[in-house]
């Protein structure tokens, strides 16, 4: 029964320091560098644990094949799970994949969805692409004051694109 506590608190142990061994920023610098292998290693146990960050960045990965095949279904799994924790840049990609149909049947409802989550929280590529929905009527009624709400606000923050249009 000893040998057995024994075990069990090395096997504890093992797994604890392995969980916490895992660190962002060294996954980071590695894919900056073209090295996906040590990425992976590093955010897959944080993907497991909930890291907003960790779960963005392997869907970016994934989106692109950079180290993993490209796996539209499998970004869409990572962008959403740090979407629902509120990560903005993750609404807005999954606001891409669906304007798009990328990995998903198109939808722009689903598109705005995402595009409007990201806006609110001041994305300023996402409040451009909202601003070319309401303009175009995609997924929405059209409406132009809508559109230059979020053109404005898009501007605002530098984005050329969004100054052409309100022009």
């Amino acid at each position: 029964m000893k040998n057995i506590f024994i075990v069990l608190t090395l096997v504890w142990f093992g797994f604890v320091a392995n969980a916490f061994s895992a660190d962002f920023q060294k996954g980071l610098d590695a894919a900056r560098s073209g090295d996906y292998v040590t990425a992976l290693k590093e955010w897959r146990p944080l993907v497991e644990r909930g890291d907003v960050d960790a779960q963005y960045n392997m869907g970016v990965m994934y989106e692109n094949g950079y180290g993993v095949l490209q796996d539209y279904q499998e970004a869409i799994k990572l962008y959403l799970l740090a979407a629902e924790q509120g990560d903005a840049s993750a609404q807005y990609n999954l606001g891409v994949m669906y304007d798009s149909g990328y990995g998903v049947i198109q939808d722009d409802k689903e598109g705005i969805k995402w595009y409007r989550l990201a806006a609110e929280q001041g994305h300023t590529s996402a409040q451009f692409n909202l601003g070319v929905m309401y303009e175009n009527g995609e997924g929405v009624a059209q409406d132009y004051r809508e559109a230059v709400k979020w053109y404005r606000l898009a501007a605002e923050q530098g984005d050329a694109d969004a100054q052409f249009n309100m022009g």
